[in-house]
């Protein structure tokens, strides 16, 4: 398996690229439009063929790069099922597998963050949490249909439920963190260690963060698979 992270220092996002070296078929996981060229010359360097673009939610931080991947190399768009985008390609559900070549990738519902959101557990080994879990901390639930303790439930019964050794990715880290395990989170994640459930609640509830700079901009375009020139047009209509 071919595996690659790649940040967007803007909005501190991570895509990922998966890859099965044997079929030469790739998978894009939450590409950032502003990031398309750069995405596009590694497939093109690592010599693989991009069969799909998977998001694990619909982010409010970023416009995805989903549409203009799909127009130029014809991949199909994944959103997790029930989540209000009508252009994609193909809907994922909990527990469903999407293939490229040998590779499994398993979609965990892990609702919270928002109230579609998904992580992605390939070949059992690699976690692509999403905003569900960060590095030492985990996504915020005060829009998009969040729920602190939906997403308490999440981590704790879905993610901290894998075996230790499991690899965590998350979407975003703000701190220059790359990467961390499940076994590492369950010890040390400071949003969850010593805390029950109505604490998880209240310490979240309490956060009084801004909102994303681009969310106005970004959650529209998202439900458009990233393709601004539709939104326009219903802004116009």
């Amino acid at each position: 398996m071919l595996f690659r992270q790649m940040l967007d220092r803007e909005t501190s996002t991570y895509t990922y690229i998966i890859a099965d070296l044997d079929s030469k078929e790739a998978i894009l996981i939450d590409p950032v439009i502003e990031r398309v060229e750069r995405d596009l010359q590694q497939l093109s360097e690592l010599g693989v063929i991009l069969k799909y673009c998977l998001e694990t939610h619909i982010h409010a931080d970023h416009v995805t790069g989903t549409a203009k991947l799909r127009e130029l190399t014809h991949c199909q768009g994944v959103v997790p099922d029930g989540a209000s985008v009508s252009c994609a390609d193909l809907f994922i559900q909990d527990r469903e597998n999407l293939k490229i070549g040998a590779i499994a990738i398993q979609a965990i519902a892990t609702p919270g963050h928002t109230d579609n959101h998904m992580a992605y557990l390939v070949d059992r080994t690699h976690l692509l949490s999403g905003d569900a879990l960060l590095i030492r901390g985990c996504g915020r639930t005060d829009f998009q249909g969040g729920d602190a303790g939906r997403l308490f439930d999440s981590v704790t019964e879905r993610l901290f439920t894998l075996p230790d050794r499991t690899l965590v990715y998350p979407a975003h880290d703000y701190r220059g963190l790359t990467g961390s395990t499940i076994g590492e989170e369950k010890l040390f994640n400071p949003r969850f260690v010593g805390r029950s459930r109505q604490q998880f609640i209240e310490f979240m509830t309490n956060l009084n963060l801004p909102d994303p700079q681009q969310m106005a901009a970004a959650i529209p375009a998202n439900e458009h698979c990233g393709n601004l020139t539709s939104v326009n047009q219903s802004i116009e209509l």
